[in-house]
């Protein structure tokens, strides 16, 4: 699985732009706000349909520019194939693949990304909503159908959240209030099979690595946190739909007091633990980059044994955050797909990857 070349217009501060990717390791290198990262989000975008930096797609499209747009040649799954994205500011954004439109969900599963940033390295300490996003990300690319779920519930919860804000200046909104809890109750239950599925997947994967990593036998351990209710997330829709709304109702009240929609999958969280202890309440920095890290790994050998492809690895300026040893363990794993690594200096990782090095300076590659 591979991106062998990309083309921008318009996008961020690329005016126009093309380049081509090695099969293996690329090294983008360039000093700050050059348009390192920039690039790697065009690429993220052909797995996820989305950027991962911000909700609003305008914030794409370059100064002095009316469109942002995206052209590249990918292959995967034993097939070559052209993704084309175009960003109008006040247009629904346009995807094509090999000509045929499609939707953002439709798009998840043509082309496979996993992304570790420098905020990944805190997703142990930080809120429940990081580790749902990790959630989300990836399972919305191996399972389509997820994605499609997920854009309903979220759309599902704005409107109800609405609700509950607006209903004492307008009581007749309460008149809907239960219609859109119980579609937030089926499509919770459906998310909750598929989260507590793949927890478990990376909980297995991610268990070896972490061991292996912290070079002192520690046992990582990933367990699934939904609603209160639900008593087995492996349990058929139904089951878990009903135990879901046996929460709603016992705090349907609450909710009107709060003002804010209390059940439902918005509420997820994964509970890590290293040797049975809570890494989000004891781990120290450096085990919560190791824990970090081999949650990343783990997701991208889950992609593999699912496709029997590797996906496409983004690094985006994680690597300067990293001691010498988590620098030599990664580095060491990222073989047999394509990587993409941004860095302000590209002469150590570029010699001990022997990748392809890539220079960006005030939006021009070279």
């Amino acid at each position: 699985m591979r991106v062998d070349k990309i083309a921008l217009s318009g996008w961020r501060n690329y005016e126009w732009e093309s380049v081509e990717f090695s099969g293996g390791t690329n090294v983008i290198t360039g000093s700050n706000a050059q348009g390192k990262t920039n690039l790697l989000e065009a690429v993220y975008m052909l797995s996820a349909g989305r950027s991962f930096r911000t909700r609003f797609d305008r914030e794409i499209v370059g100064f002095d520019f009316s469109s942002a747009e995206l052209i590249a040649d990918v292959y995967a799954h034993d097939r070559a194939q052209t993704i084309q994205i175009t960003i109008r500011p006040g247009q629904a954004k346009k995807i094509l693949v090999n000509g045929v439109r499609k939707t953002a969900g439709e798009l998840a599963g043509t082309v496979n990304t996993v992304l570790f940033c420098p905020d990944d390295l805190n997703l142990i300490k930080e809120g429940a909503a990081v580790r749902r996003r990790l959630l989300d990300n990836a399972i919305s690319q191996i399972r389509p159908k997820y994605a499609e779920l997920l854009g309903e519930f979220n759309r599902l919860y704005e409107h109800k959240t609405r609700i509950l804000k607006d209903w004492h200046e307008k009581p007749s909104l309460l008149d809907t209030l239960d219609e859109f809890s119980d579609a937030l109750c089926r499509i919770s239950a459906q998310l909750i099979r598929y989260r507590a599925a793949f927890t478990a997947r990376l909980d297995e994967a991610a268990a070896p690595i972490h061991k292996e990593f912290s070079g002192e036998g520690e046992e990582l351990k990933i367990r699934y946190q939904t609603v209160s209710t639900v008593t087995d997330p492996f349990a058929p829709a139904r089951e878990i739909y009903y135990e879901i709304c046996e929460h709603q109702e016992k705090h349907r009240q609450a909710e009107l007091d709060s003002e804010q929609c209390l059940t439902g999958a918005h509420k997820d969280d994964l509970e890590i633990f290293i040797n049975g202890r809570s890494a989000r309440s004891f781990a120290s920095q450096g085990q919560t980059r190791t824990a970090a890290l081999s949650l990343k790994l783990a997701e991208r050998e889950i992609f593999l044994d699912e496709t029997g492809e590797y996906p496409i690895l983004l690094l985006d300026d994680v690597l300067s955050e990293l001691d010498d040893a988590r620098q030599a363990f990664v580095l060491n794993r990222i073989g047999g797909g394509q990587t993409l690594i941004t860095c302000c200096e590209d002469e150590d990782i570029s010699r001990r990857t022997g990748g392809k090095v890539l220079f960006v300076e005030k939006g021009r590659i070279r």
